[in-house]
C-alpha cells in the first residue's frame, strides 16, 4: 500500500509539471496559496510575466524562445530557493510562473531576481541587437516598431493588510496587477498595499484600482 501511495502521488506529480521547465503546474499552485491560507501565515504572490517575449520568439524562434523561459524558471527556483526558505516556484504556462513566499523575504527576492534577469538576458541576444538594445519588429498589425530587450515585470498581492478567503481571489488580483506592472517601463515589480478587500473596488476602473496611492513600483 505504501508503494502504491507512492507511485500515484509520483504519477500526480509528473502530469501536473510543466514539461518544459519541469515546475509545479496550476493545480500545485492553487494548493500552495491554500496551504499557506490554512496556516493563516502571512505571504506574497508573485506573478512573474515577461515583457516584449512574443517578438523575441518570431524574430529567434521557439527553441530560443525555450531557452529564454528555462533560464527565467532556473533564476526564479534558484534564487527563491536561496533567499526565501519554504518558498515555491510554479509555471502557468508560456512565460507566466508565481512564486509565493514570506512576506520577510519579499523584497530580496524581488530585488535579486530582477537584478539577475536584468544581468543574463541581454546575452539571449546576437551581438549586434545587444549593442543596439532593440531590433526593428512587427506589431499584430504588421507595423514596425523598435522592439526593447525583455524586460521581466512581476505583480504581487500580499496578505498583510488583506484577508482572502480563497486562492481564486489573490490569483485575479494578482494578474490585475501584474497586468499594471508590464504597464511600466523595465524590469520592476509591483506591490499592493491596499487595506481593503479587492472585492470592494468591482465597481471601479482598472486604472483607479491598480494606479491608487495603495500601490507602488519598485525599479530594478
Amino acid at each position: 500500500m505504501l508503494r502504491l501511495d507512492q507511485v500515484l502521488k509520483r504519477a500526480d506529480r509528473d502530469v501536473s509539471v510543466h514539461p518544459t521547465t519541469r515546475l509545479p503546474g496550476t493545480n500545485h499552485i492553487v494548493r500552495d496559496m491554500q496551504d499557506r491560507l490554512t496556516a493563516e501565515e502571512k505571504f506574497a504572490v508573485c506573478y512573474a510575466d515577461l515583457d516584449h517575449f512574443k517578438e523575441f520568439n518570431d524574430r529567434y524562434g521557439y527553441q530560443f524562445g525555450d531557452g529564454v523561459i528555462r533560464l527565467l524558471s532556473r533564476i526564479l527556483r534558484d534564487i527563491v530557493r536561496g533567499l526565501a526558505p519554504g518558498g515555491f516556484v510554479g509555471h502557468i504556462g508560456g512565460d507566466d510562473f508565481i512564486f509565493n513566499v514570506s512576506v520577510t523575504h519579499l523584497e530580496r527576492t524581488c530585488d535579486e531576481i530582477i537584478q539577475l534577469f536584468d544581468e543574463l538576458i541581454p546575452y539571449q541576444y546576437t551581438v549586434e541587437d545587444r549593442k543596439a538594445g532593440c531590433f526593428l519588429g512587427k506589431d499584430r498589425r504588421g507595423n514596425i516598431h523598435r522592439i526593447p530587450l525583455m524586460a521581466l515585470s512581476i505583480g504581487v498581492v500580499t496578505n498583510q493588510f488583506q484577508d482572502f478567503e480563497h486562492p481564486a481571489m489573490i490569483s485575479e488580483l494578482a494578474a490585475e496587477m501584474k497586468t499594471y506592472a508590464k504597464s511600466l517601463p523595465g524590469s520592476k515589480y509591483v506591490v499592493d498595499r491596499r487595506h481593503q478587500s479587492p472585492t470592494a473596488d468591482i465597481g471601479d476602473s482598472f486604472r483607479e484600482r491598480c494606479g491608487s496611492a495603495g500601490s507602488y513600483a519598485v525599479a530594478g
